[in-house]
């Protein structure tokens, strides 16, 4: 009847992921920037105001697809020292590194020319994992393996994707453990033992 309310059906969990999965299938298969609200719709056989009421729009959903489907959990490690910490999260990279480093080479060039991605990738994931790798390094302040907070520690998030991101361009290969280790050995652990900052060279005569 007109003055009835309509009933929506409640979506389930598994089609809360399935919906977010095919957005992310699809993005990978045409790019970000041909990425449309409605190809998904078309492939996830929904509507696309479906999709809009649930998202605001595409940036949204791709970042809430990134982070339902995420298998890295950063936030739930703690092996008791500061480089096993850094191994376990390799470990859990490593896991599924084809994938997600296809879908971050997927964002690159999108988040630099669209502020409403970059700022919904920076909220809802780069600023949560940083602030776990921050938990790694303040552990290891309190257990005593570092005297105090290093400089470095500032850009470990950077070094962290680095490791992601760099070795298809640079080797033709994707992380691998022996890779992380070695790289977290020879340059992240260096780094962050090192308490004293550098100081430019002088360049008066």
């Amino acid at each position: 009847m007109p003055d009835q309310p309509i009933r929506r059906k409640r979506m389930t969990a598994e089609r809360w992921v399935e919906l977010l999965t095919t957005a992310l299938d699809v993005m990978r298969e045409v790019g970000y920037e041909a990425l449309t609200m409605e190809a998904v719709a078309v492939r996830a056989r929904c509507s696309k105001a479906t999709l809009y009421r649930i998202w605001r729009g595409k940036p949204q959903m791709i970042v809430a697809a990134l982070y339902a489907t995420r298998r890295v959990d950063t936030g739930a490690i703690d092996t008791g020292t500061l480089r096993g910490d850094l191994l376990a999260l390799c470990g859990q990279l490593v896991a599924d590194v084809q994938r997600d480093t296809e879908l971050l080479a997927a964002l690159a060039h999108a988040v630099l020319i669209d502020p409403e991605l970059a700022s919904a990738m920076r909220t809802s994931l780069v600023e949560p994992e940083s602030a776990a790798l921050d938990g790694f390094v303040d552990r290891a302040v309190q257990r005593g393996e570092l005297a105090a907070r290093p400089a470095a520690a500032e850009f470990l998030p950077q070094l962290m994707f680095v490791a992601l991101m760099a070795r298809p361009l640079t080797e033709g290969a994707f992380l691998d453990m022996d890779y992380a280790t070695r790289y977290i050995d020879l340059v992240i652990m260096p780094a962050l033992l090192t308490n004293c900052p550098v100081v430019p060279p002088s360049f008066e005569s």
